[in-house]
């Protein structure tokens, strides 16, 4: 008798644990959503997607071609205004990884081919299993839903990220956030940038 009042106890137990962790989720989930959208008011739900898809996969795909994708950080750097009111920021929910904006290079802080570095590294080292991906996905859509949070164009963009993200595809940023914020950023593990990178800002500027 104890043997099975101790077994129905521990079944309620691990009931509470799982439910308390599905209602922390949801929480932190809601408030880098809602983060998002007071940083980036302008923000549609393509944002949000790519956000999280890169926390979820960081640059994901394998770089083979360094002197291509050199090549387009140091044109990005002389063609394009880069200045940002930060130098850095999380990704996602979790923060994995860590948009590091090329403010920091403008600024001298850390050089192009450190960031470069950084960069590859994090692509080539680190390849999440596509197969969560679609129930995140599936998770952040119900949270904006349940909560109400004001995303322009939601009904619109939701069927087709939605098709996106059970295709695993990557997003560009959409029109109005590139318009608004002319984001510029390579995207680094957040192992990797907090050993190499962070140290080297200095704090002129806040991160979100």
């Amino acid at each position: 008798m104890r043997t099975k009042s101790l077994i129905i106890t521990l079944f309620g137990v691990c009931l509470l644990l799982v439910s308390c962790r599905h209602k922390e989720k949801a929480q932190t989930l809601q408030m880098a959503i809602e983060h998002q959208m007071d940083i980036y008011p302008e923000s549609r739900l393509q944002d949000i997607y790519k956000s999280f898809y890169q926390d979820y996969f960081g640059p994901g795909h394998l770089i083979t071609d360094t002197a291509m994708v050199r090549h387009y950080l140091y044109s990005e750097l002389s063609e394009n205004d880069v200045s940002s009111p930060f130098y850095f920021e999380p990704t996602g929910r979790e923060g994995r990884f860590v948009r590091v904006f090329l403010s920091a290079v403008a600024d001298s802080l850390v050089s192009a081919e450190e960031l470069l570095d950084a960069f590859i590294r994090s692509a080539n080292e680190f390849q999440e299993p596509k197969t969560k991906w679609v129930a995140e996905w599936a998770d952040i859509v119900r949270t904006i839903r349940d909560n109400e949070i004001p995303v322009e164009g939601f009904d619109e963009d939701e069927p087709v990220l939605t098709e996106a993200a059970h295709n695993n595809q990557a997003m560009h940023h959409s029109l109005p956030y590139n318009d608004t914020y002319h984001p510029h950023y390579r995207i680094v593990r957040r192992d990797i940038f907090e050993k190499e990178i962070k140290p080297k800002l200095k704090k002129k500027r806040k991160r979100r």
